[in-house]
């Protein structure tokens, strides 16, 4: 293994890009600190239910899916939010209702994609095939919408969004799936991605390899970089 703090960064020996997406090409994500009033948004889907409620749900939802995220028996058996929520909340709530708490926790989930990454995607489709390998708790409807406002959906051949599977990184039923749909050996695969366990602990298992963004380290790693915009354009 090269010493990745001096090698240079070049993608000409895979055939296939893997991105992660959080923290990677995706910023502003995962509102749910203390402060946050998830009412404001849950007003716009016309529910009855209370502020209080919904705060206190969407809350209990967020920290029961936090503890099981990082628990490996729950790697491969992950929850679905409407599981979550349907067992934080003493009242059986009828289907609207939970379709708008979804909603109001998708809200709250998803980031945002800048201007100079969808740029920087777009540059990496023109050359590699392109894959993402995807941890969110929601139904990926909201990300779908954000990839096509941001004009990237395209780019992507295949995608793994883990509430689609049930399983998260550091898994490696996402990667490889996404590299059986690219039509590509996983040694034929890059994966960028910022964060050691997830990212690159699924890439090593999944027999790729794994540049590290974001300020993460590791011996391991194909290589670091500081973010994805210097992979692409150096």
């Amino acid at each position: 293994m090269l010493d990745n703090r001096t090698h240079m960064i070049t993608l000409s020996e895979f055939s296939a890009v893997m991105l992660d997406m959080n923290s990677t090409f995706m910023f502003g994500e995962d509102r749910f600190g203390a402060d946050e009033n998830f009412f404001e948004y849950y007003r716009t889907t016309k529910g009855q239910l209370s502020a209080e409620a919904v705060n206190d749900i969407i809350r209990t939802s967020y920290s029961y899916l936090d503890r099981l995220y990082t628990d490996p028996e729950y790697r491969e058996s992950f929850p679905t939010l409407e599981i979550a929520i349907r067992g934080v909340v003493e009242e059986q709530l009828p289907t609207h209702e939970i379709d708008n708490l979804i909603a109001t926790f998708a809200y709250h989930e998803l980031g945002y994609i800048p201007p100079n990454y969808a740029d920087a995607i777009r540059t990496l489709a023109e050359t590699y095939l392109l894959g993402a390998v995807i941890d969110i708790w929601s139904p990926k409807d909201f990300w779908v919408d954000e990839f096509r406002r941001t004009n990237v959906y395209h780019c992507f051949s295949a995608f793994s969004f883990s509430s689609d599977i049930g399983a998260v990184k550091p898994s490696t039923l996402g990667f490889l799936r996404v590299a059986k749909e690219l039509g590509v050996a996983p040694a034929d695969v890059i994966v960028i991605g910022d964060s050691t366990r997830r990212d690159l602990g699924g890439a090593i298992a999944a027999g790729m390899n794994c540049i590290l963004v974001g300020g993460e380290t590791d011996s391991r790693a194909y290589s670091v970089a500081e973010n994805l915009i210097e992979i692409v354009y150096g």
